[in-house]
């Protein structure tokens, strides 16, 4: 791993501080290469506090510009950037907040053929996509190439976070669930509406998009116990969060 510069001591004084992170999970964090999907509501503080917590390598893949009525929640895009492309936008805001990140920028849709082309160079995906095609090949994807995925969704006043690694096996040797085994199926077409239809509060998305840069920095450094085989709830309306534990199902003869 590549040392840390002294401004860089400077910067993460605080993570090194921390026993549980301290100077090598910091350069763990410099080292690691981290692909996220969207850089909207659940992208942006994703992208925000993984840049201030010092990811070394951060891929953004999103084919969309920034409109007005993103602003409400987007909050890694401001009113100057409205008709850029998102991923160009994000990198501009990362490059202010932290320069000693290096933001590679794909302006495509996620999917099978992306994650061919682009996924192995990465050791993390992270999912702030808002749509179930993206959320099923994200997880197909991540655990074809061996990687740990954290996983995250909003509605109106609710959300949830999932750390996906059916590559490995829990502490009594059964291997870890996967995204079939929360969600066996998406929904029906139309019968989740979206933000757009339904409404969202915007300040919902920087809640779980926070939730998901913690785990994200936790895989990273091997800190504290990851939402694996747990599903995290969040009820926005009257402040309460839930738990919901899952395993992977049997195969079926």
């Amino acid at each position: 791993m590549d040392p840390l510069l002294p401004e860089e001591l400077s910067r993460y004084q605080r993570h090194i501080l921390l026993p549980e992170i301290g100077g090598h999970g910091q350069q763990m964090l410099k080292s690691a290469r981290v692909l996220v999907i969207g850089a909207g509501g659940l992208g942006a503080p994703v992208l925000q506090y993984l840049a201030a917590a010092g990811v070394g390598t951060i891929g953004i893949v999103d084919d969309d510009g920034v409109s007005l009525s993103n602003l409400q929640r987007q909050v890694i895009h401001d009113t100057g950037t409205i008709g850029e492309k998102k991923t160009e936008s994000a990198a501009r805001a990362i490059a202010r907040l932290n320069p000693h990140c290096r933001v590679v920028q794909h302006e495509a849709r996620f999917d099978a053929h992306f994650a061919h082309d682009h996924l192995g160079r990465f050791d993390l995906l992270i999912d702030g996509s808002d749509n179930f095609a993206t959320r099923y090949a994200a997880a197909d994807a991540a655990e074809m190439r061996a990687i740990p995925l954290v996983t995250g969704a909003v509605g109106r006043f609710d959300g949830s976070v999932t750390v996906l690694a059916p590559h490995l096996s829990d502490a009594e040797g059964r291997q870890n669930p996967r995204y079939r085994d929360l969600f066996p199926e998406a929904p029906p077409e139309g019968l989740v509406p979206a933000c757009a239809e339904a409404g969202i509060i915007g300040a919902l998305t920087g809640v779980i998009g926070t939730l998901m840069a913690m785990e994200a920095i936790k895989l990273i450094t091997g800190t504290g116990e990851p939402l694996i085989g747990r599903l995290l709830l969040y009820d926005a309306l009257t402040a309460k969060f839930d738990t919901i534990r899952y395993r992977r199902r049997e195969a079926r003869a």
